[in-house]
């Protein structure tokens, strides 16, 4: 009997805690300004993702590298608490994830991000088992380890495993390597600016699609995304209006939400509009996992939303 695990996503890569301070707005040089609330949170691209899918409903794992320390203690149980299995964790001696400290400026509702990366492992190769890859609905890659990210990204493509990514920088070795190996790929409207050369997002989305990608997605914040999965037209789903609070982690949970309406086998246009739904959620609440909504939070928002897409 087969007794490998089965998730429906296994992700790996980044993993941080967000030490978040709220201010009246952000300060000019050489100033002081009274810190109105502050919180620690789990973040992090790829644990911030999972915690959304898994809060949507998707059974997830995370497969990064920790280690034995209070904030890698503090990352595995706010993963357990939010559903995320931790047991594919690699534990090695002096890794810790990353120390992120996020100034949120409430007048504008904007971010400025400051992050430590010293004793952070991105994902390796060998890691985790090939059979749990295998037996996975998707598999959620960012770029820290772009080694590791391919080793796994090529398992899961052979095994026709869906590979879902969030990258946000290209100049490590081995990137272009690894956007090759994406099969559904969703970045920013800046990122696909720096990798097309185009500020457009429809422009940028047509020439990201290849002919062995299931689609290209490019998300632009109030303005909505465009997408396509063919390569020769490209939809535009309009964001959802709302009162933002907090945009920490909205770009995360897009991702997370459109892996577990994947998972669930959701059309493409249904699955661009429940991320699109989720990520308009988190935005009217604080942090980025901690905002991240349930299932029945979304499909609810949608009912009630009209004339933002039919998702048909």
């Amino acid at each position: 009997m087969d007794s490998t695990p089965r998730y429906d996503i296994i992700g790996l890569g980044c993993a941080a805690v967000d030490e978040l301070l709220y201010v009246a707005a952000y300060p000019p040089y050489d100033s002081k300004v009274q810190v109105r609330r502050s919180e620690r949170q789990g973040g992090g691209l790829t644990a911030t993702a999972l915690v959304a899918a898994a809060k949507l409903g998707a059974k997830c794992a995370y497969a990064g590298v920790l280690g034995d320390d209070e904030l890698s203690e503090f990352v595995k149980m706010r993963l357990t608490r939010d559903g995320v299995d931790v047991s594919q964790v690699r534990c090695r001696p002096g890794a810790r994830p990353i120390h992120s400290f996020i100034i949120v400026d409430e007048s504008t509702q904007g971010r400025t991000i400051f992050y430590d990366l010293e004793g952070v492992f991105g994902a390796e190769p060998g890691w985790p088992d090939e059979a749990i890859i295998r037996s996975a609905g998707a598999l959620y890659v960012d770029h820290f380890g772009v080694e590791g990210m391919c080793w796994a990204a090529r398992i899961a493509r052979s095994a026709g495993i869906p590979v879902v990514a969030d990258l946000e920088r290209g100049e490590m070795l081995g990137f272009s390597d690894l956007l090759d190996l994406v099969d559904h790929l969703i970045v920013s409207r800046a990122f696909a600016e720096k990798l097309t050369g185009t500020a457009h997002p429809m422009v940028a989305a047509m020439q990201l699609w290849r002919p062995d990608r299931h689609c290209v997605v490019v998300t632009a914040g109030e303005a909505g995304c465009w997408y396509t999965a063919d390569g020769k037209g490209v939809r535009h789903q309009p964001a959802f209006a709302v009162q933002a609070v907090d945009t920490t982690g909205c770009g995360d949970v897009f991702h997370g939400a459109y892996a577990a309406a994947l998972v669930r086998g959701l059309s493409l246009p249904q699955t661009v509009r429940f991320a699109s739904a989720a990520a308009a959620i988190k935005a009217t609440r604080r942090g980025g996992q901690d905002g991240a909504p349930r299932i029945h939070e979304v499909e609810e928002f949608l009912r009630n939303a009209t004339g933002i897409g039919s998702g048909e």
